[in-house]
C-alpha cells in the first residue's frame, strides 16, 4: 500500500433541479452518481432491460 498513487479527477456540473442521487462511502472516499433520462430517447426501461439480459444471454 506504501507505494500505490492516489489520483483524484472531478468534474464540476451544475446538477439539474430534483436529479436524483445515490451517495455511497467506500472506506474514506465518498461517491456520488447523478442520474438522469434522456428527454430524446426512444426506448424505455421496459426495453433496455430486455436488450441487456439479451445480450448477457448471448454472451455466455
Amino acid at each position: 500500500m506504501g507505494s500505490e498513487k492516489i489520483t483524484e479527477n472531478t468534474t464540476t456540473t451544475a446538477p439539474a433541479k430534483d436529479a436524483p442521487a445515490l451517495v455511497k462511502k467506500i472506506g474514506r472516499t465518498t461517491y456520488i452518481v447523478r442520474i438522469h433520462f434522456s428527454k430524446t430517447s426512444k426506448e424505455t426501461m421496459s426495453d433496455k432491460i430486455k436488450r441487456m439480459l439479451k445480450n448477457e444471454i448471448q454472451q455466455m
